[in-house]
């Protein structure tokens, strides 16, 4: 694991999954529409450009065309703009029933695009904010970003208290301050399950163990959230998402993505990235993508949005 890991907290998992949690609410959301439209006109905020630089055309909801979603996990901060901590590219396929999940170092050392210089891959959030952050990716992958969520990173542990906690099944016991997890079926609030996915040092797995636990955390509140049994909850669900989340999917989008491409949630398939290096240069830690490891993620995310 890299010595970053140890300096900042680093939830890829959970961020990406509140972004799936986010587009999944979408398939139920309808069925409770003052409180979905309320949401939507707090959560959108759009962006200066039509289209990416990366697609002659936007992507037509209507004919169930492949799209990507960039999830920026934003560490926000009083005294400056902040770190895009955790970034995951999302693609989705409705004619697959398929969405692919990748994590992107945020050390990844990489061309900050509008900003003339290479740097670590999440000062392009405190350069330039989203737009630069969605630009920068796009040119590490080769690949449109065309949407954007934007999660506070403490938003977490409120979407898991307002599906009214989740259910797990623990493999090591360990504790984390005053927690602790002993092996079985465990019953998780919103804190707890926040803990449960931080320990990293006590697992014989180490990060891999964290993100077996992650996942398992990730698909506990994606199956919360979508029972009937949310729907009692609903406002503490929206008010959770629009309180920590942005995006710039439009409620018309947003709609389209309900009706037209549910079942391609169904399935997440992950890509990692765990073949690079970490570099020290002038002092500073960068994470070294290895170039045929990104080649085939960039070549398997096209194929999957049906990109020549």
């Amino acid at each position: 694991m890299s010595r970053t890991g140890k300096k900042k907290k680093k939830w890829p998992w959970i961020v990406g999954g509140i972004g799936i949690v986010f587009l999944g609410i979408l398939i139920y959301g309808l069925l409770v529409f003052k409180g979905f439209t309320d949401t939507v006109k707090e959560i959108h905020e759009p962006i200066d450009r039509v289209v990416s630089d990366k697609r002659v055309e936007p992507v037509v909801f209507e004919q169930q065309e492949p799209f990507s979603v960039l999830v920026l996990g934003v560490d926000e901060r009083a005294d400056d703009a902040g770190r895009s901590d955790t970034m995951i590219v999302m693609t989705v396929n409705p004619a697959t029933k398929s969405t692919k999940m990748v994590s992107i170092p945020r050390d990844t050392y990489t061309e900050i695009v509008g900003k003339g210089v290479k740097d670590k891959l999440n000062h392009a959030y405190a350069f330039g904010g989203i737009e630069m952050s969605m630009n920068s990716v796009e040119g590490l992958l080769d690949i449109p970003i065309d949407y954007v969520v934007q999660v506070n990173m403490d938003s977490f542990k409120d979407i898991v208290d307002a599906v009214g906690g989740i259910e797990v099944t623990n493999t090591l016991d360990f504790k984390v301050g005053n927690d602790s997890f002993p092996k079985g079926q465990l019953s998780l609030n919103g804190e707890q399950a926040l803990a449960f996915v931080r320990m990293r040092y006590e697992d014989p797995r180490g990060d891999f163990g964290r993100q077996d636990r992650q996942k398992q955390v990730i698909q506990a509140v994606m199956r919360e959230g979508a029972s009937i049994n949310s729907l009692v909850n609903h406002k503490s669900i929206f008010g959770a998402i629009g309180n920590n989340v942005k995006t710039n999917m439009t409620f018309d989008e947003m709609t389209d993505v309900q009706s037209k491409y549910r079942d391609a949630f169904g399935q997440v398939d992950q890509l990692y990235v765990k073949e690079g290096q970490g570099e020290k240069m002038n002092g500073i830690y960068y994470y070294m993508m290895n170039d045929a490891e990104l080649e085939a993620i960039t070549g398997e995310l096209k194929a999957h949005l049906e990109l020549k």
